[in-house]
């Protein structure tokens, strides 16, 4: 593969995670999480993105959301849960998704908020004005997405490389 060929980044919001008495890490979904994982699988499914590569915080809450999602997939990318995606900054994502094998093309990241949305506006160069608008106007909720574009190799992605090219979020 060539590293002139667009890459893609989805950065995938957990979906709605419930309050019983645990740590934060191990939070589980809420029903209405179950359901919104589900429908942002099938969504994600329709985008007609390949993913080569899933990377998973290893909380509860976001191994659930992929594993219902991933189940609308017809192909099943090679899932990595990655411990330093769980409290992680925008900069700690960048870097995890630095070390990326430039033979992989396509990336979903299933993390969480305000890093999420910190990491798409971070990268977002450019966006489609109505896909920012509706960004903007909706924020990050629980089990949206975000659709990133980017030439070159992953060690290469940094701040402003990237194109806001599609975004999801379960409806109120």
């Amino acid at each position: 593969m060539s590293v002139a060929e667009p890459r893609r980044i989805v950065l995938f919001r957990h979906a709605k995670a419930d309050w019983p008495e645990v740590s934060d890490h191990e939070r589980p979904l809420a029903e209405r999480g179950r359901t919104d994982a589900a429908v942002a699988g099938r969504r994600l499914a329709d985008t007609g993105i390949v993913f080569d590569l899933a990377l998973c915080s290893t909380a509860v809450r976001t191994r659930d959301t992929w594993k219902l999602a991933v189940h609308e997939f017809a192909h099943r990318p090679k899932t990595v849960y990655e411990e330093r995606l769980y409290e992680a900054s925008p900069g700690d994502l960048i870097a995890v998704l630095n070390e990326t094998p430039d033979d992989v093309r396509n990336v979903v990241l299933i993390g969480h908020n305000p890093s999420v949305q910190g990491l798409t506006d971070i990268l977002s160069g450019t966006a489609a004005p109505e896909v920012r608008e509706r960004l903007d106007r909706r924020g990050f909720p629980t089990a949206a997405f975000a659709v990133l574009s980017f030439d070159g190799s992953w060690k290469a992605l940094e701040p402003g490389t990237a194109e806001l090219t599609a975004y999801w979020a379960p409806s109120e």
